[in-house]
């Protein structure tokens, strides 16, 4: 209970801290952050519509999609995310910090870029290109980080043919501040075995193959002690998947062991979620 309060306020904060930062440093110099959120900016910057708003909006069939192929619990924080997000937008004024566009791109990416790493390190995402990059390397052999290089680019060209290209430059340097920044905090490159010892072997197994797009070997056990039959199941995983996966397993058995270690190199097929 006190682990979920605290991802749940974690949360809370880093997704005003997102709103902060567009609100305060990126929008006020019509400069955009990646993926949906940029284009709602776009889109707040040539209407009257608060960009917010708009962001929440073009989550929402998203978040549909989410739900059917990544799940209802991370599909909810998720959105959870955003809509903390989209408030504090329509809450905090557009005003400029600084006067400096450069400094402004920079720090505003920082914030972004803190705040969402947060956001992925207590399970849930900001929603927009994050879940479309994931539901499409389900079915694809594709690096997620080339699937949001390549559609935050789109964000970067638009915004330098609507506005000017300085302003894309701007842009361009935000979005690979807050990628930077996000690598620092949640190292999603990072990936790591699991070796889960449970009593409940088949439960855990259908959990986990339903929820992810990993292979899993199961083995047969006994403890040295009890003499009790577990199961082993050794699997690998991304950085990023880590969360959700202790979560599943502690829903299936709470009393189930886990040993967590950090994967050196993968050989062979593995999904680059």
């Amino acid at each position: 209970m006190v682990n979920r309060v605290a991802r749940i306020t974690t949360i809370f904060i880093s997704s005003i801290l997102i709103g902060f930062a567009f609100n305060m440093f990126l929008l006020s110099h019509k400069v955009l952050s990646g993926g949906v959120s940029g284009i709602a900016m776009i889109l707040g910057l040539l209407t009257s519509i608060n960009s917010g708003t708009l962001i929440f909006l073009l989550n929402i069939p998203i978040f549909i999609l989410g739900w059917m192929k990544l799940g209802k619990r991370f599909v909810t924080i998720s959105l959870f995310s955003v809509a903390v997000t989209s408030i504090s937008m329509g809450i905090i004024p557009i005003a400029k910090i600084s006067e400096d566009p450069i400094l402004s791109s920079i720090f505003g990416g920082v914030l972004v870029g803190i705040g969402t790493g947060l956001i992925f390190r207590a399970g849930g995402s900001t929603g927009g290109f994050d879940i479309v990059s994931m539901v499409l390397t389900q079915k694809k052999e594709l690096p997620l980080g080339t699937l949001l290089f390549g559609m935050n680019a789109i964000v970067v060209f638009v915004s330098g043919f609507i506005f000017t290209w300085d302003l894309a430059l701007y842009t361009m340097a935000s979005i690979y501040v807050t990628g930077r920044v996000i690598d620092a905090i949640h190292t999603r490159h990072i990936k790591l075995t699991l070796m889960i010892i449970t009593s409940n072997g088949d439960e855990v197994k259908e959990k986990l193959l339903s929820n992810l797009v990993r292979g899993i070997t199961v083995l047969d056990g006994e403890g040295a002690y009890t003499k009790e039959k577990r199961r082993v199941l050794i699997t690998v995983i991304s950085r990023y998947e880590l969360t959700r996966v202790k979560h599943m397993v502690a829903e299936v058995d709470p009393h189930s062991f886990i040993n967590i270690t950090q994967t050196i190199e993968v050989m062979g097929y593995f999904r680059r979620t």
